[in-house]
C-alpha cells in the first residue's frame, strides 16, 4: 500500500514552506523504509524551493541530508535491519548500467539519477519527495550506514556538504603534505578544512572576510588568506596542488588562479550556473593548470567518506532548528547566518 505521509513543501516558487500531505510509492522488494529523525539543511533546497536553477517542480518537498531509522525493509534486502540508523543522501536511484554507474559513480549517470525530490521514479513515474518530511522509501543501493559514535544530527550534512567535498580530495589524491586551499567559508567550506586536515594536508581558507581566522584555525586550517589583500595573495603564488572553491554565487576566479602551482587543480563546487567574466586561459595554458567541476560522490565512495569520519570522529558544526523554523533558516542562510549548517530535528514535525 501507499503511505500517505506529512511533510513540509514550497507550493511555488514564491511562497514560503509549509505543512504538506502527500503519497509515497509502495515499498518494492528491494526497497528500504525510513523513519527521518533529522534532515540537513542545503543551499540547494532554498535554490530548488525558489527555482533559481530553473525546472522546479511544485508541491516541492526539500531535503537530501537525511539521517533516520530503518522501519521497514523488503524481501530481496540484505545489508539492511529494522532499527539500523542510516543515511540517504541527493541520490534515491540510477541507471545501474551506464558506463558511470558501473564505475561507483551514479552522480554522474548518463541517464541521470533519481534525486531525492524534484525528480521523477524511473518505475513509477511518482515525483521524488525529500526529507523534511515523515519517512522516506529508498532502494537498498542508495541506502548508506551511519557509524556507530557519530552523532546523527550532526552527521546528517555529511550526506552532502561532507561528499561534496571529500570526492575532490579523493579524485586529485590528496594526502599528508598536500598543498590545499578552500575559498569560502560556509557549509562546504567549513567540511573541505575538516577533511582536508585529516587527509594530512597543509591548509588554507581564503575569504574575503577579515576575522575568520580564530574560526578557521579551529576547523583545520593552517594559513588564512584574505583574497582582498594582494600582498597576502602575492605571498602565496604558485603554492596550491588543488583549491576547492566552494562559492555559491557569481565570482571572479582570476584573483586565485596564480596561487595553483604547475599542474594544480581549482575545482568548482558550490556555483551550479553561468561564471563571468569570462576565464582568461593565460595562466592556465602557462603552467599547466586546471579548472574543473564536481558533484557529489558515488555511493560507495559516500560510504568512505562516512567511515572514515567515524574513524576520525569528524562531523558537521550545526544548529539545530525546528521544522516551523524552515522558512527563517532560509533567510538566515541568505546572509551567511549560521555556523555552518542548519539541520531540521524532524521530531517537531509530529508536533504541530
Amino acid at each position: 500500500m501507499v503511505m500517505n505521509l506529512y511533510g513540509y513543501a514550497a507550493k511555488s516558487a514564491k511562497s514560503a514552506l509549509a505543512p504538506f500531505k502527500f503519497t509515497r510509492r509502495e515499498p518494492r522488494a528491494n526497497d528500504v523504509v525510513i523513519e527521518i529523525l533529522y534532515c540537513g539543511v542545503c543551499h540547494s533546497d532554498l535554490h530548488q524551493a525558489r527555482n533559481d536553477w530553473g525546472g522546479s517542480i511544485y508541491p516541492l518537498v526539500p531535503g537530501h541530508e537525511i539521517i533516520g531509522r530503518v522501519i521497514t525493509v523488503g524481501k530481496e534486502v540484505k545489508r539492511f535491519k529494522i532499527g539500523d540508523n542510516v543515511g540517504v543522501g541527493c541520490m534515491v536511484d540510477s541507471c545501474q548500467h551506464c558506463d558511470a554507474c558501473e564505475q561507483g559513480l551514479e552522480q554522474y549517470c548518463e541517464e541521470t539519477p533519481t534525486y531525492t525530490y524534484n525528480s521523477t521514479d524511473p518505475h513509477d513515474k511518482m515525483l521524488t519527495y525529500g526529507g523534511y518530511s515523515e519517512k522516506i522509501v529508498v532502494s537498498d543501493k542508495f541506502v548508506v550506514k551511519i557509524p556507530k559514535g557519530l552523532d546523527l544530527k550532526a552527521a546528517a550534512p555529511l550526506l552532502c556538504a561532507g561528499i561534496t567535498t571529500w570526492s575532490p580530495l579523493r579524485h586529485w589524491k590528496v594526502s599528508k603534505g598536500s598543498k590545499v586551499a578552500v575559498i569560502g567559508l560556509g557549509g562546504l567550506g567549513h567540511m573541505a578544512l575538516k577533511l582536508a586536515k585529516a587527509f594530512g594536508a597543509n591548509v588554507t581558507l581564503f575569504t574575503r572576510s577579515p576575522g575568520k581566522e580564530k574560526d578557521a584555525r579551529r576547523l583545520g586550517a593552517d594559513q588564512v588568506v584574505l583574497s582582498t589583500d594582494e600582498k597576502q595573495m602575492q605571498s602565496v603564488k604558485s603554492k596550491f596542488e588543488l583549491i576547492i572553491d566552494t562559492i555559491p554565487n557569481v565570482h571572479d576566479l582570476k584573483p586565485y588562479l596564480p596561487t595553483l602551482s604547475i599542474g594544480g587543480t581549482l575545482v568548482l563546487v558550490g556555483f551550479l550556473g553561468d561564471l563571468k567574466p569570462v576565464l582568461n586561459t593565460v595562466p592556465l595554458i602557462m603552467g599547466r593548470k586546471s579548472v574543473a567541476g564536481s558533484v557529489i560522490g558515488g555511493i560507495a565512495e559516500t560510504q568512505e567518506m562516512l567511515d572514515f569520519c567515524g574513524k576520525h570522529g569528524i562531523t558537521s558544526d550545526i544548529e539545530v532548528i525546528k521544522i516551523q523554523d524552515i522558512n527563517e533558516a532560509y533567510e538566515r542562510m541568505l546572509k551567511s547566518d549560521v555556523k555552518y549548517r542548519f539541520v531540521i530535528d524532524m521530531a517537531s514535525l509530529k508536533k504541530v
